[in-house]
């Protein structure tokens, strides 16, 4: 699916890209769910009602509570699937073939678009983690800190193999996560860069971070 811009009748930029939410169901369930992220991202978490949410789906207030418990159901739901896709992103690159720079390139590379073609989805998942109770935090910091070892795992291999020169793996992992998580914060879909000139340019910073010996 292409990315597409439009705006609703508050101007806000609605959630049009590939992140498709094809694994919420029924329709009225996911279409709550994007009103959700759409709302958050705009607002923020605590500044959002439930009924700005059913408002955004076109629904009355009473049908969020068909499908969804609690407006913190929602944004676990939308954490949860986010975090997945993203660390999805980062495993699949690291079992691919290659040396370790290039898996970390392409890993960063994938990452960072993901992030700047999805910022808005990407800036609630990222950003609204200390909005979820104790119940529901641990989840999502389970996910992040296998992320985390994903990276640190092909830091590792690549100083390993003296491709890298990091006298510091957990601590670099963690700034190049960081680096390309900041990306959903600032990324402009009116901007001068695409999502795909974004990965290559921070594929290129996280290999000098790295001290990469690229022939």
């Amino acid at each position: 699916m292409s990315a597409e811009r439009q705006a609703d009748n508050e101007g806000v930029e609605r959630v049009t890209d590939d992140m498709s939410w094809a694994e919420v169901t029924p329709d009225a369930a996911r279409r709550l769910l994007i009103a959700a992220v759409e709302a958050f991202a705009e607002r923020g978490y605590h500044a959002t009602t439930t009924r700005d949410i059913a408002s955004r789906a076109g629904m009355s207030p009473a049908a969020l509570y068909i499908h969804y418990r609690t407006k913190e159901d929602l944004l676990l739901r939308i954490s949860r699937i986010g975090h997945e896709k993203a660390l999805e992103i980062l495993v699949e690159a690291a079992a691919r073939e290659g040396t370790a720079t290039e898996r970390l390139a392409d890993a960063v590379r994938s990452f960072v678009r993901w992030h700047a073609s999805r910022h808005l989805t990407a800036r609630v998942v990222q950003y609204e983690l200390d909005s979820l109770g104790e119940e529901h935090r641990p989840e999502i910091i389970a996910l992040r800190r296998r992320s985390d070892a994903t990276v640190r795992e092909m830091i590792n291999d690549g100083v390993k193999a003296g491709e890298f020169d990091v006298p510091d793996v957990p601590g670099t992992a963690l700034a190049v996560l960081s680096l390309c998580i900041d990306v959903a914060r600032w990324f402009n879909t009116e901007g001068r860069r695409t999502p795909d000139e974004v990965g290559a340019l921070y594929a290129d910073l996280v290999l000098r971070m790295v001290g990469a010996r690229v022939p």
